[in-house]
């Protein structure tokens, strides 16, 4: 044997997993096709939202959180209604007692902090019963997504120093090693080394071959959303036909190529029509991978109209329904929509994904943060999408801004009437006369500064009119459908074994993170209620990496 045991992927839910074998005393080969330059995977990108459950910070905020209201909330968001979401549903359970748990404390323990602010995501279709978060739940790391991934690296990076882990990267695994019904290793070719930076393509140039033996082996290389094929692929009828166009939210190397390799061996994929991906894209105006998108988190007061002008229906506002919004745009048989808006608010409400894109939270400078962001008008990183985003028209009156979008629409897509929209603004805005409105997107403005995260922070602005001088010029945005997150995938137990297809685990597989649909095959069933993605690749990472540790053995 070459080691105790076998990680696929060096994402988060992967360096978890090692981190808690060589804390067992386990030795661990981290086999990943990439370069050390992309340690941490996809998570270094994020945000670095977690989902907690009455945690300080929301205490705090006046939030009054709890485990059956959390409850509530997944199941009614997750809809799951399959024979094969038994598993999902026991790590649904699992992952929320572990929320509002152990995990702030352990995440803690370990050095992470959290701003003192929770953010209120996917606030759902408007109804008790429905989808979405109650209360805010949105917890943002002291350090984004780097931040997550830190304490994770450094265990990895001491226990490398031990002689526990040794990194393996620049290898493909071809073939997950399969005899007597157990998989006893991998198989693959060693690829030519790539100096290129993070997140950038590296070659793909084999200069050799490799096998590497272990009793047990760990599945975590992520999802499919930087592979737009298998997304159109398996693109649900419910979110009506597969866009032609997209941007991508995450490296190229997200590409999904483990999951027929692991299928390969017999390892039950599930729930593969289950899938998330944003419909605020934007194309970034300094773009690491091909197709670099970065998504707009935003707050409720732009105007959202579909790719002919209309505006869309209560309650597809902005931040509450992420999937509902998708299926209603992809029914206008268009790949993009707009938001019509003003500086003031694109400069306040207007949050963007990504570590990149938030340097004062990733670089953990206090001052910067008040600074740039409480005191500024728009912060460095919208300014610059303002300045040199080509999604971002800017005008003093609605037909002007009207013709100006108009020069983004490419061929074949509908031109936007501007007697139509300023009809709309107006009618939006006439109802601001008043502290009364029948305007359902009025009244969750209003609704939404009664929370104080979103009062004091600016993120839900105060109620003005779109076409107020003083808070202009007015602001047109193109957003486009960005692809993320695989919400299916290989079918585990509560111990992340894989299950084959007939229900009996396979002897020596496990998979975590993305490839294992954050845990069962589908956690989050056909919806996500944000910064549980995260949080998913830890806990799937802890789980598989303690429990490979003990069937080990000593």
């Amino acid at each position: 044997m070459d080691a105790d045991a076998i990680v696929v992927g060096h994402g988060l839910a992967g360096l978890v997993a090692a981190a808690e074998l060589a804390d067992a005393g386990r030795k661990v080969l981290v086999v990943d096709r990439e370069s050390e330059a992309n340690l941490g995977g996809p998570a270094h990108w994020s945000l670095g939202g977690l989902f907690f459950v009455d945690s300080p910070e929301q205490r705090r905020m006046g939030i009054k959180d709890s485990a059956e209201l959390a409850y509530a909330d997944w199941m009614n968001t997750a809809g799951f209604d399959r024979d094969e979401d038994h598993w999902p549903r026991q790590w649904a359970q699992a992952y929320l007692d572990f929320a509002g748990g152990e995990k702030r404390s352990w995440l803690h323990e370990q050095g992470m902090r959290w701003f003192p602010i929770v953010g209120w995501a996917e606030r759902g279709d408007g109804s008790a019963h429905g989808h979405g978060n109650s209360v805010p739940r949105f917890h943002i790391t002291w350090g984004t997504g780097p931040g997550v991934a830190a304490p994770f690296v450094r265990r990895v990076q001491e226990a490398k120093e031990r002689g526990l882990i040794t990194y393996a990267h620049r290898h493909r695994v071809d073939e997950l090693v399969v005899e007597g019904g157990a998989v006893t290793g991998v198989r693959g070719a060693r690829l030519a080394q790539d100096p290129a930076e993070r997140g950038v393509a590296t070659n793909r140039d084999p200069v050799g071959g490799f096998e590497l033996q272990a009793p047990v082996v760990l599945v975590a290389s992520g999802g499919i959303g930087g592979n737009h094929d298998p997304v159109r692929q398996n693109w649900p009828e419910r979110l009506g036909t597969p866009p032609k166009h997209m941007v991508t939210g995450v490296p190229a190397h997200v590409d999904g190529r483990m999951i027929a390799i692991t299928e390969a061996a017999g390892g039950n994929l599930i729930n593969r029509d289950r899938m998330w991906h944003y419909v605020e894209g934007i194309k970034n105006h300094s773009p690491i991978w091909d197709q670099h998108g970065i998504r707009i988190l935003p707050g409720p007061s732009s105007m959202w109209l579909d790719a002919e002008g209309n505006r869309l229906p209560a309650p597809l506002l902005p931040g509450y329904d992420t999937l509902g919004t998708l299926a209603h745009l992809r029914a206008t048989g268009h790949d993009h929509s707009w938001f019509i808006t003003n500086r003031s608010i694109a400069g306040k409400e207007f949050a963007l994904s990504g570590s990149e894109q938030n340097r004062d939270l990733t670089d953990k400078e206090v001052g910067a943060v008040i600074r740039k962001r409480s005191l500024a008008d728009v912060s460095p990183s919208m300014q610059a999408f303002l300045d040199k985003g080509v999604d971002f028209p800017k005008a003093d009156t609605v037909e002007q801004l009207v013709a100006m979008m108009n020069e983004l629409v490419e061929d074949g897509e509908p031109r936007l009437d501007a007697a139509h929209i300023k009809k709309q603004v107006d009618e939006r805005d006439m109802q601001l006369d008043n502290a009364y409105s029948k305007d359902a997107q009025i009244a969750a403005m209003r609704m939404a500064r009664s929370y104080l995260g979103d009062k004091i922070s600016k993120r839900a602005y105060p109620p003005h009119k779109l076409t107020d001088p003083k808070k202009g010029p007015l602001v047109g945005v193109k957003l486009h459908i960005l692809s993320r997150k695989t919400l299916g995938g290989f079918e585990t137990d509560l111990s992340a074994r894989v299950l084959g297809h007939d229900g009996e685990p396979i002897r020596g597989l496990y998979a975590a993170g993305e490839a294992a649909g954050f845990g069962g095959g589908g956690v989050h069933g056909y919806r996500a209620l944000e910064g549980t993605f995260l949080g998913g690749c830890i806990f799937s990472g802890r789980t598989a990496g303690r429990a490979m540790g003990a069937e080990i053995g000593d």
